[in-house]
Parts: C-alpha cells; structure tokens; sequence
C-alpha cells in the first residue's frame, strides 16, 4: 500500500497538536468512564428494576444472573422520512439477532428526524440546522439511562446522522455502530428532474406537471438517489468505519440488507470490553475525521459537512477548521461524479463500485489512513470489499480492478480532477466554501454586479419581474445560524439555474446553505461571520461590483478599501425580523439562535 501522502500526514500531525489539550481531556473522561462496573451491576435495585421492568422475564434474567451485554437502541424512526420508514420493523429485527447471539437490546430512545425536503423554502426549514443539536441531545437523553454496554444507531438522512454521532460521542466510552437502511430505486433521473423544475420556474409547465415529476423522483421508501447530505453521511459513515463495510447503499428489501442489519449486532458486541474493546471515543480520532474529510473531498459530497464535521470533531475533542478541508482538497482526487457533480445517481454510484470503490482508491493512492480504527474486524480494508450472501451466509469480495462505468468514477491514478471537491474562498466579503464539482469549469470565476436580497422571497420576486435578466451576483444575506437558523436555500436554484441557461453570468453568495444539491450555478454558501453578527455582507450595495473566484480562493466586494470601511453595517428590515421572530415553534429556538457559533465554527449551541 502507497505511504501516506505527505500533505494529508501534515494536516492530520497539526489537528492532533492543535487538539491535545482537549483531546486528551476528552478521553480522560471516556476512560474513566469504560473503568465503572456495568450498569446492571453498578446501579441502584430499584434503578435496575425501573430500566428493565417492560423486558420479558427470560430477557432480566440474562441482563441481571446472566450478565449479558445490553444493547441500547437509538432510532430516528418516523415515515415521513422515506429514508427512515424502513426502520419502523428494526428494533424487532434487532432484538432477535442480539438473542440469537447471547445478548439483550432495548429502544433506549428515538430522537427527531425532520424531511428538509418537505420544508425547503418554507419556515420550517429554519429549525432544520438546529434539529441537530436537538438530535444530539436526545440521544445523550436515551443514553443517559446509562445501562447500556453498546449501542445501535439507526439514522441516515442531514443532520440526523450527525445529530447521533455528536450524542454518541458525548458517551464515548460505548461501542456504537451506524445502521443503515439504503436508498430507494432509481426513478425520474435527477437531471430530468431540474429540467422541470426550471421550465416551472419560468411558467413553461403548470403544477400538474411539477407535481408529477416530482412524484417521479421521490417514489418509494429508502434514501432519495441524490448525492446530497443524506448520502454523504453514509459515504462518510463508511470512511470512518462506524458502519458494517458495505451497508450504505443497499436497497431497503433485498435480503441482502436484512444480513447487514443483522451483522451490525455482531459487530458492535465485538467491540465491547474483554472483545476488541474499542469505544466510540476511541474509535474515532484524528485520522478518522481526517478519512472523512478525504472521503468527502474525494466524492463532491455535501458542503454542509463542513459545518456538521467541525461540530462532530468538536465533540471528540477534536479541533479542525475550513482551512484544513482546503489544505486537503489541494491533493485529495475527485474520483466520483454523481448527482449534482453528474448525471448517475447513488444507485448507479453503487453499481460502479461504490465507497468500496472510492476508499480503496484513496488507501491505495496515500491519501487515506488505512491504519485508522473500524468497527469491523479487519480494520478499514474490510471497507474497500463489497458484501455479498453466498448461500445465505454473509461474506465479503474483493472488488474487480477497474470500475464498471468510468463516466461515475475513476482511479486515483486517471481522476475527474486533480484536486477535491470544494473550495474555500475569502476576501473582504468573509470566508465561504463553494461546491466546485458540480460547477461548469467555465463558471469558476464570475465578476458581475451585485443584487442584494435581505430573503429569499424577494429574490423570486424579481425573478419574476425580469429584473434579474443580465449578469449578475445575487446577495442573499441575513440567512445565518444567528437570523433565521441557516435554512437551505434550494428553492434559489431552479431561476438562477435558468438565468444562466440563458447564457449569463450568474453567482450567488449568502450566509445560508444549499447542501448537497447546490446544483451547476456556482454559490458561495455559508458566508461567515454572517450578516446579522456584523459580517461584512452588510456592507454590500446593489450595484457593487463582486468577484467571486473558486481557482484563486476569491471572494470580495470590488470596492475602495477606504470607502468600504465607511460604509454602514446594513439591518434586516423590521419586517423581515418579526417573520423569523413568531410561528411554526421558531421561538423554542430563539436562545438557540442568540448563542449558536458561526457556521466555520460548526453552528454549535452546545459550545
């Protein structure tokens, strides 16, 4: 195997300098922690009777006479999340495969799991980042019964995943593992999809028609076949060996599956004390976090992975910083093009050779740390195999040398890009990330005047109206953690999709999100500080001349430095403040929103 790339040894050496303090005080607390008797053993009688009291009585007696490892079961159920509603028969399934293995398990608690895609463009997206924060502590809540000797995971969808792992994490000292439930099948292709929604956004097609497409994509159970942050996260669950090697992108009925599921009880009772003995906290450390990076960089995943990854990290101890994901995105390969970095979709990604594909490329080409801890016995390698059932009996393959379609990925050594994914840019505008794999190449520098929005609905207005029909950068500001909750702002793409169809020059810079759909029109997101903390996209006018230039990392107002520094700071108009003041339970959030971090620093509540 190749020695590891010297660039990606260096970022990994400086986290672990910059995070000793607080790492080695987090595993201080995870080891001392793993040093208490069991919970059964260690807790009060009428504790114990109180925890146990609904489990069939053969179930207490292995637990209590027995002392049999007890799972706890953290589910993110619901079936208004197509991805999620495969888990309504788990904790069954569960259960019995624990059984069958000598062991216990028990739904210590669900947490919530909201649809971005049911809220986007309506108010319900602003609670959506702050749901994982929420999602966080409602797992440390389920956790907090503290009887548990390994746990199950069971989310995939945005900040689902994240919200688990950050609560996990925060018991470090329990083995965990991530369990997956797949994607649904492919049905109205992706780009078909944008197609119709740019005709609706310029009123070629009524809402029939848009409803109908729509309908087309998003069919069935399982995950949407868009390689947004749903997806990612299980491509990062996999780079980070928190999965059963393989279990990401599997549909949700093929019995393929089911042994999965099976396998993931298997797995986390083998990492317990007295078996391999390595709890979350130690499971993950710099160079899994490093991995994820890669993985990500390596794949044109998700962008909002670089607010949820410094938040996770934070959670470990673990201090990393936009800078590092640019560092390495300067050598890390884009090997994966898939939905909207391409036309194939996860299912046809997993066809090609999927995660398997990807780590081992990356293993074998330096640029990820094959030595890092895996749930799965035999280490991270186990991840570059694919699972299979040979006569119903769960096994794993070595992948063909080449992939099978070499439009959805490539070698290491023949990439889509010599270097990553996104991109950091910064400048007197702040710092942003942009999504430069699903951006047209001859889109990575736009300089045009600005229009500046304080919302997202006066966008469409003018929109609208025409008034958008020249080159131009679309301001979209007063959209951070601090104003509204940092909502996605995917409703923004269709007309500026169509805008630049028309052959203009189009950019959008805001301090709200797109994700993992940001789509072919290049957008620096996540502007920080954002506007509403005095961020310099206060002081944009309308008219403003705006380079934004993914190749040079450029992002700024093309103003006299001394004018600059005269002009004002911009406020939200009080319209628009008091309609992200009231409704829909927003004002639950508001403390959240008072203390939340910038989104560099992970849009944390809980710092």
């Amino acid at each position: 195997m190749t020695s590891l790339h010297p660039l990606v040894a260096d970022v990994t050496a400086r986290i672990r300098e910059r995070s000793r303090g607080t790492r080695n005080a987090y595993l201080a607390q995870v080891d001392a922690l793993r040093r208490r008797p069991r919970g059964a053993d260690r807790m009060g009688c009428a504790n114990v009777a109180h925890a146990f009291a609904a489990m069939p009585a053969p179930d207490k007696l292995r637990i209590v006479a027995e002392r049999a490892p007890h799972l706890g079961i953290v589910t993110a159920y619901n079936d208004m999340l197509s991805a999620h509603q495969p888990y309504e028969s788990y904790p069954e399934r569960l259960r019995a495969a624990a059984q069958r293995r000598g062991a216990t398990a028990q739904v210590a608690g669900g947490v919530p799991a909201m649809c971005d895609g049911v809220t986007q463009g309506y108010p319900g997206m602003e609670l959506s980042l702050f749901s994982r924060d929420t999602i966080a502590m409602s797992t440390a809540i389920a956790l907090s019964h503290d009887v548990f000797d390994g746990v199950l995971l069971l989310g995939i969808c945005d900040k689902i995943v994240p919200g688990l792992l950050i609560g996990a994490l925060h018991f470090g000292h329990l083995p965990c593992v991530f369990v997956p439930a797949g994607p649904m099948s492919s049905g109205l292709s992706n780009s078909e999809k944008a197609r119709v929604r740019e005709l609706a956004a310029q009123g070629q097609v009524g809402r029939a028609e848009l409803l109908q497409a729509e309908q087309a994509a998003y069919h069935s159970p399982g995950t949407c076949t868009f390689y947004g942050t749903a997806n990612s996260n299980q491509m990062l669950m996999e780079a980070m060996g928190l999965h059963v090697p393989g279990a990401a992108f599997v549909h949700p009925h093929e019995p393929l599956r089911d042994a999965l599921t099976d396998e993931a009880v298997e797995t986390v009772l083998g990492l317990r004390a007295g078996q391999r003995d390595l709890p979350i906290g130690h499971l993950v450390d710099e160079r899994s976090i490093v991995n994820a990076m890669v993985a990500l960089l390596a794949t044109g995943g998700s962008t909002n992975h670089l607010i949820h990854w410094v938040a996770v990290a934070r959670a470990a101890g673990i201090l990393i910083d936009w800078n590092d994901f640019s560092d390495l995105s300067a050598v890390v390969p884009l090997l994966a093009r898939v939905y909207p970095n391409g036309s194939a979709d996860v299912n046809q990604f997993q066809a090609a050779g999927g995660p398997a594909f990807v780590l081992r490329e990356l293993m074998d080409g330096g640029y990820f740390h094959a030595d890092a801890h895996a749930a799965a016995r035999g280490g991270m390698p186990r991840y570059a195999e694919q699972p299979a059932l040979d006569a119903g009996r769960l096994t794993w393959r070595a992948l063909p040398a080449g992939t099978t379609d070499r439009s959805v990925l490539r070698p290491a050594s023949e990439p889509f890009s010599p270097t990553g994914g996104l991109a950091l840019v910064q400048g007197n505008l702040g710092r942003a990330v942009i999504k430069v794999s699903a951006v047209p190449e001859d889109r990575h520098v736009i300089e045009a005047p600005a229009r500046v929005f304080d919302s997202q609905e006066a966008l469409h207005a003018a929109f609208q109206a025409g008034e958008l029909d020249r080159d131009v950068v679309v301001v979209v500001r007063f959209q951070g953690p601090r104003a509204n909750g940092m909502p996605e702002l995917h409703k923004l793409t269709p007309p500026l999709a169509v805008l630049q169809g028309k052959g203009f020059r189009v950019a959008l810079v805001t301090d709200g999100r797109m994700s993992g759909a940001s789509g072919k029109v290049p957008a620096a997101i996540h502007v920080s500080p954002e506007a509403l903390a005095d961020g310099p996209l206060a002081r944009v006018h309308d008219g403003d001349l705006i380079r934004l230039d993914a190749r040079a990392g450029v992002l700024e107002a093309l103003v006299p430095a001394d004018e600059w520094a005269r002009r004002p700071l911009a406020r939200r108009s009080e319209a628009s403040a008091e309609a992200h003041a009231h409704g829909l339970g927003r004002e639950l959030f508001a403390g959240m929103r008072r203390h939340v971090t910038s989104a560099e620093q992970g849009a944390c509540t809980w710092l």
